[in-house]
């Protein structure tokens, strides 16, 4: 005891060892930082990841989180790793392809961790704030290397990336920017203009990158979905109406002004021609050709698909023999979630997807900030999913697997008392 009166910094660090509200403090920040570090790094997310789940564990509470794996927001992405699990057993693959194919998947198990940890947690929002204020920090870099592409540290990156790619930063931005749509219309009900208008500048700046710097055409089609969705649960329809004309003028005029956007939106058609025509590989040909030989593949295993890490394998040999330069092409990922599962799960798997994105949509019923961001990180990923494989994705997978996880968690907390009126702007 004399001892450590002569040491207060040992002293103090052992209580904090052993008090459970310091190391429920220590899971929010390293959830924070795993959160700010999402737009920027991998590694760094993998490496937090891992340590926000051991710092669980000193003072587990396992009834709590019992309760918590029995909810059937946790059995759903805890049963989809499992088929994930099992499926290499009956794969053609082999078996290192096999186990690649179930890491993707292993990040839903951070899931229901979440889930327990911030129903708990009074620092939920820190991690959404830590995200927005990453992203805005990230747009600042895009618009800089936008200008001097000296300063980009990916090298050969497109124009406007300072790291990563500009799929993962449309989704990043148009998250962001519809999400912040609710609170804007929160601060203008109550008058608080200076507020409304920093939050209004911060959402033009992300929209203004994607328009004229960084153009995503998946961010194209969710952003006008997104914004649906607000419409149609938080304002009246005069409302809707007004903005809706607002948004065709400010899309005309965005237009007539971007270069980028033009190009872009040229792409789709320009990119079905060169396909139907075979005069090259484009992205658009690329999908569609991939989705027509899913289907097949599909077909062929209905129930329960071909095995973990079969993908690549079914595209090589439906690509042995062929000249045309579509139907040559080797993935392994189809781009398009429901295919990517039913082709290695079958219909069995499918049924889970859906089950967990139906699942996360019901949790996220009623009006307020958290059931706002929860339900359009759910939305944003099941429509994006179309186009890409974002659940199993690195980046947009975490996206999920943290927007789902704090927002579910805080709800969960509380859930106990009455959900206030849905207002209406």
């Amino acid at each position: 005891m004399s001892a450590l009166a002569g040491h207060p910094a040992p002293a103090l660090l052992a209580r904090r060892w052993r008090d459970p509200a310091a190391w429920r403090t220590t899971v929010d920040v390293v959830a924070v930082l795993l959160a700010a570090s999402l737009p920027w790094s991998t590694s760094l997310v993998s490496i937090l990841g891992v340590v926000m789940l051991v710092t669980m564990l000193p003072f587990l509470d396992v009834e709590r989180l019992l309760q918590t794996l029995k909810r059937p927001i946790s059995l759903a992405p805890i049963a989809l790793f499992l088929l994930a699990l099992v499926g290499t057993l009956w794969s053609d693959a082999a078996w290192g392809a096999r186990l690649y194919a179930v890491g993707p998947a292993a990040k839903l198990l951070v899931l229901p961790a979440l889930f327990y940890h911030f129903e708990r947690s009074e620092r939920g929002l820190w991690v959404f704030t830590a995200f927005l204020a990453s992203c805005v920090l990230m747009v600042v870099m895009s618009t800089a290397v936008a200008f001097n592409p000296a300063l980009a540290l990916k090298a050969n990156a497109d124009r406007g990336i300072f790291v990563k790619n500009y799929i993962d930063q449309g989704q990043e931005f148009s998250l962001c920017a519809v999400v912040l749509a609710y609170p804007i219309a929160q601060l203008l009900r109550a008058r608080r203009f200076a507020p409304a208008g920093l939050l209004t500048a911060i959402m033009i700046a992300f929209l203004a990158n994607m328009i004229f710097i960084v153009v995503s055409r998946t961010a194209l089609v969710t952003i006008p979905i997104l914004l649906a969705v607000f419409g149609l649960i938080h304002l009246k329809w005069r409302v809707n109406l007004l903005i809706a004309v607002s948004a065709v003028m400010l899309a005309l005029a965005a237009w007539s002004v971007s270069p980028q956007l033009q190009g872009k939106v040229a792409t789709f058609t320009s990119q079905y021609q060169d396909y139907r025509n075979d005069r090259g590989i484009t992205s658009i040909g690329e999908r569609l050709e991939f989705w027509r030989k899913s289907l097949r593949f599909f077909a062929d295993a209905p129930l329960i698909g071909h095995g973990s890490g079969s993908t690549r394998h079914l595209f090589e040999l439906a690509a042995s023999g062929r000249t045309d330069l579509a139907a040559s092409t080797v993935v392994g990922n189809p781009h398009n979630q429901t295919l990517y599962i039913a082709i290695q799960w079958g219909a069995l798997g499918v049924i889970i997807l859906y089950a967990m994105w139906g699942a996360h949509l019901l949790l996220f019923r009623g009006d307020g900030l958290v059931p706002w961001i929860g339900l359009l990180v759910v939305v944003q990923n099941v429509f994006t999913s179309l186009f890409n494989s974002h659940i199993f994705d690195f980046h947009e997978g975490w996206m999920y697997v943290i927007g789902v996880g704090v927002a579910g968690g805080m709800l969960l907390k509380g859930r106990s008392t009455p959900e206030p009126a849905r207002g209406s702007v």
